[in-house]
C-alpha cells in the first residue's frame, strides 16, 4: 500500500511540476487545418499561375514557425558571435528573408537541387543541416559542415550545392546541374537562386538561353530583398520586374515574404519544370532587415523607419504566426514555448562552436577530392608538403 501510495505521489507532484502553459495546450482543442487567401501571383507569359488559396495544417503551420524563427535566431546569434571577433571574414545574414528558404523547401522534394549565393546560412539549415554544424563552420570548427575550413559563403548539404562567393556564378552551374537531372532521366529540378544584384550579370542571361533551348528542369529564383549590397533596384535597374527578365521564359512574381505564397509558387513552378516544358524565373520580393554583411550598418542608404516599417507591417514570422493564433491553429503560449526551445538550441549550438577545436594545420591539404588515394600538396613554398586525404 506505501509503494502505491508513493507512487500516486509521484505522479500527481509531477503534474504539479509541468508548465501551467503546457496544461493549457494540451487540454486546448486546436483546429487539424484551415484555408487561407494568398496573394496572387504577377504572371509571365503563363494564363495560370499558382492557387490563391492554400490549405495550412496545424502540423505545417508549427514546422514552418519553428524552422523560421531557428533560421532568425540563428542568423541573429551569428551577429552576436561576429562582434564578438568569434567569426571572422565574410558574413552575409538573411535575418528577414525567412519565408524565403522554409517556403521554397516546403515546395519542393528533398531528391531536388538546390545551390544560392553566399546568403546561404537558411537554406543550409532547411536543406538538413543542423544549427551546430552551421555555427561550427562559421567560428571555423572541426564540427563544422565543411570541417571548418569553408566558412560563412562556403557550406554544402546532400542535393545543395553552396554558398557561392562570386557574385551571380552559381546560375550557369545550376543550369548544370539541372542538365545533369534531365541527361539521367531524374524527375528531379534544380533551384538556382540569386539576389536582385546578380540579376544583371551576362553570364545569368547566357544561362537562360541554354536552359530555354535544352528545356531543363531549372527554377531561376531571384530573391529581390530591394538593395544589391548598398544600392536600390531602382537605381541599379532599368526593369524591376525581375520575373519577366527572362524574356522568352515564363514567370512568377511572388510575395517573398508570406511562407504560403512561396510554398504554392514553388510547387507549380516545379510541377511546371518536370512536365518537361523547360525552365521558369520566379522573382520573391523580400527584405533583409540587417546590411548587405557584417560590415555593413544597413543604414547609410536606408532609413531606419523603412527597416521598422517592414518589420511591424510584412514580417514573415509574425504573419504567420498571426494567420495561426486567428484560425486555432496554435496559441500564443504554444508558440512562446516553440521560441524557448528554440532559443536553447541556438545557445547549446553556440556553445558548441566556440568550445569546439579548430582543425590542425596537418588537415589543410585535406578533402581535396572525394574519392582519390592520399597524395601530396605543395604549401607556400616548394619544400612545405600536406597530405591530401579524401
Amino acid at each position: 500500500m506505501r509503494k502505491m501510495l508513493n507512487a500516486v505521489s509521484r505522479v500527481l507532484s509531477g503534474a504539479a511540476q509541468k508548465p501551467a502553459s503546457r496544461v493549457l495546450v494540451a487540454s486546448r482543442n486546436f483546429a487539424n487545418d484551415t484555408t487561407l487567401e494568398i496573394k496572387k501571383c504577377g504572371l509571365h507569359l503563363l494564363e495560370e499561375g499558382p492557387p490563391v488559396t492554400t490549405v495550412l495544417t496545424r502540423e505545417d503551420g508549427l514546422k514552418y514557425y519553428r524552422m523560421m524563427q531557428t533560421v532568425r535566431r540563428m542568423e541573429l546569434k551569428a551577429d552576436q558571435l561576429y562582434k564578438q571577433k568569434i567569426i571572422r571574414g565574410f558574413c552575409h545574414l538573411c535575418d528577414g528573408q525567412e519565408a524565403c528558404c522554409v517556403g521554397l523547401e516546403a515546395g519542393i522534394n528533398p531528391t531536388d537541387h538546390l545551390i544560392t549565393s553566399y546568403r546561404a546560412h537558411g537554406f543550409c539549415y532547411t536543406r538538413g543541416l543542423s544549427v551546430r554544424e552551421i555555427l561550427a563552420e562559421l567560428t571555423g570548427r572541426r564540427g563544422g559542415c565543411a570541417k571548418g575550413k569553408g566558412g560563412s559563403m562556403h557550406m554544402y548539404a546532400k542535393n545543395f550545392y553552396g554558398g557561392n562567393g562570386i557574385v551571380g556564378a552559381q546560375v550557369p552551374l545550376g543550369a548544370g546541374v539541372a542538365l545533369a537531372c534531365k541527361y539521367n532521366g531524374k524527375d528531379e529540378v534544380c533551384l538556382t537562386i540569386y539576389g536582385d544584384g546578380a540579376a544583371n550579370q551576362g553570364q545569368i542571361f547566357e544561362t537562360y538561353n541554354m536552359a530555354a533551348l535544352w528545356k531543363l528542369p531549372c527554377i531561376f529564383i531571384c530573391e529581390n530583398n530591394r538593395y544589391g549590397m548598398g544600392t536600390s533596384v531602382e537605381r541599379a535597374a532599368a526593369s524591376t520586374d525581375y520575373y519577366k527578365r527572362g524574356s522568352f521564359i515564363p514567370g512568377l512574381r511572388v510575395d517573398g515574404m508570406d511562407v504560403l505564397c512561396v510554398r504554392e509558387a514553388a510547387k507549380f513552378a516545379a510541377a511546371y519544370c518536370r512536365s518537361g516544358k523547360g525552365p521558369i524565373v520566379m522573382e520573391l520580393q523580400t527584405y533583409r532587415y540587417h546590411g548587405h554583411s557584417m560590415s555593413d550598418p544597413g543604414v547609410s542608404y536606408r532609413s531606419r523607419e523603412e527597416i521598422q516599417e517592414v518589420r511591424s507591417k510584412s514580417d514573415p514570422i509574425m504573419l504567420l504566426k498571426s494567420r495561426m493564433v486567428n484560425n486555432n491553429l496554435a496559441s500564443v503560449e504554444e508558440l512562446k514555448e516553440i521560441d524557448v526551445e528554440v532559443k536553447k538550441e541556438i545557445e547549446d549550438a553556440a556553445q558548441f562552436a566556440t568550445a569546439d577545436p579548430e582543425p590542425p594545420l596537418e588537415e589543410l591539404g585535406y578533402h581535396i577530392y572525394s574519392s582519390e588515394p592520399p597524395f601530396e600538396v605543395r604549401g607556400t613554398n616548394q619544400w612545405i608538403k600536406f597530405k591530401s586525404i579524401s
